[in-house]
């Protein structure tokens, strides 16, 4: 598995975290490490290590920015 940093912003509010987490995992991605950034104007930001299967974040990706609100702002390999 090869690991990457994301940056994501999402609505700030109840259930969005978990609704974020459980796409990563239907992705076939594994969260290892999760920090909240900081809250603007109701949005969150935040950044998550992720180990993905293979080297091809698209599949991620796509699943991710799916969500109503949801924005992956960076992806860099680590």
């Amino acid at each position: 598995m090869a690991l990457y940093k994301l940056q994501v912003s999402l609505p700030d509010r109840p259930g969005s975290l978990g609704m974020l987490a459980s796409a990563i995992g239907s992705a076939g991605a594994d969260i290892r490490e999760l920090q909240v950034l900081k809250t603007v104007d109701g949005i969150g930001f935040d950044e998550i290590t992720v180990a993905v299967p293979g080297t091809n974040t698209d599949d991620l990706v796509e699943i991710l920015n799916s969500i109503g609100g949801v924005n992956v702002i960076s992806i860099v390999a680590l």
